[in-house]
């Protein structure tokens, strides 16, 4: 019996104990499961901070990015500006060169005129003397033979006669100079009004030219402003194209063509222009004044240039119909290259650029 009680005994020792270590180990569990929650926690802060972190530095480096955007839109418009007024500087030049030209003209004719005038006066007044001297001349006569009355009396009524018809002679010369002066001013008048006419058309052309211009140039900064992100990128593009197309096969050229006064191509179309005005601006018209008092046609003109500014052909769409004019054209084109090389823009397009403008000759070479 007491043997019995010991076993029970025993047995309770042992599962206490058991139950006891059963609590210990769930403890310890229980233990390792909030470190591990409490390192799982730490790790995903710490990952949480990780991303701000980079966040914070891909929108500083956005930010950054911009601010260079604005930059160099704003060198940009810097640029366009200092651009817009050279140009107006060079129109402006231009025209008070061709005024001083109108001026010096207009003095040499008023100079010719006066010394004309001064002539006919001089003359005038050569001939009173004489009609004077040759007066004196006949009343000494007259005293000296007077005693020939009757003579005398009918040499004077034929000298009266012929004085008269002198006199007549003399006022009737007087008229046509007259006249001839009020000619010459009424002439001058209309050459004045010509001139100004003129002067006032000029004004207009350049006018409607200059408000085309600033609405392309308006356009321009617009498709520029769209595409200013990839300018960078686009340059360094074109400039490795470049590099690659210094040889252009003979067999493929890219062309662009301007047969007129505007393309939706802005690039090609400043450039055309900035060859226009060279040869307009940088052209004497003096080696041509002569030729083109002959009749001719206006001629029609296509200039190939190639991307370093070389004249790659000259072909007449339409002749002048005198061969010493078509061959001054060409003379003159091939006097001004090498043009300008073409941009980066225009690079990443073309090989070779067609300029199709039709030559007026008046006071200068201007092309149309």
């Amino acid at each position: 019996m007491e043997k019995a009680r010991q076993e029970a005994a025993a047995r309770e020792a042992e599962r206490a104990e058991a139950e006891r270590l059963a609590v210990e180990r769930r403890e310890s569990e229980e233990q390792a499961a909030a470190a591990r929650a409490d390192a799982a926690r730490a790790e995903s802060e710490r990952l949480a901070a990780e991303r701000r972190e980079n966040e914070r530095q891909a929108a500083a480096r956005d930010e950054a990015a911009r601010r260079e955007t604005a930059r160099q839109e704003a060198v940009r418009a810097e640029s366009d500006r200092l651009a817009a007024e050279r140009r107006e500087i060079e129109k402006q030049a231009a025209a008070r060169e061709e005024a001083a030209r109108w001026e010096a003209a207009r003095q040499e004719a008023a100079r010719a005129e006066s010394e004309r005038l001064a002539a006919e006066r001089r003359e005038i007044e050569r001939q009173a003397a004489a009609r004077e001297e040759a007066a004196r001349r006949e009343a000494a006569r007259q005293e000296a033979v007077r005693a020939e009355a009757e003579r005398l009396a009918t040499e004077r009524r034929e000298n009266e006669k012929q004085a008269a018809a002198r006199e007549e002679t003399a006022r009737r010369e007087a008229a046509r100079q007259e006249a001839a002066r009020a000619e010459a001013e009424r002439l001058a008048a209309e050459r004045r009004e010509n001139e100004k006419q003129a002067a006032a058309a000029r004004e207009e052309t350049a006018r409607r030219e200059a408000a085309q211009l600033e609405a392309r140039e308006q356009d321009a900064r617009r498709d520029a402003a769209r595409r200013a992100m990839g300018r960078q990128l686009d340059e360094e593009a074109a400039r490795r194209q470049a590099a690659e197309r210094k040889t252009p096969s003979s067999g493929y050229l890219r062309r662009g063509r301007l047969f007129g006064r505007t393309d939706p191509n802005v690039e090609l179309m400043l450039y055309a222009e900035a060859w226009s005005r060279k040869i307009h601006f940088n052209t004497s018209f003096d080696a041509l004044r002569e030729l083109v008092k002959q009749p001719h046609t206006k001629p029609m003109v296509t200039v190939a240039i190639r991307s370093d500014g070389s004249v790659e052909s000259i072909t007449f769409v339409l002749s002048s119909g005198v061969p010493a004019i078509d061959n001054a054209v060409r003379e003159i084109v091939q006097s001004h290259a090498p043009y300008q090389p073409f941009s980066p823009r225009l690079l990443r397009d073309f090989d070779v650029i067609e300029v199709r403008r039709t030559w007026h000759f008046d006071s200068a070479i201007r092309l149309y």
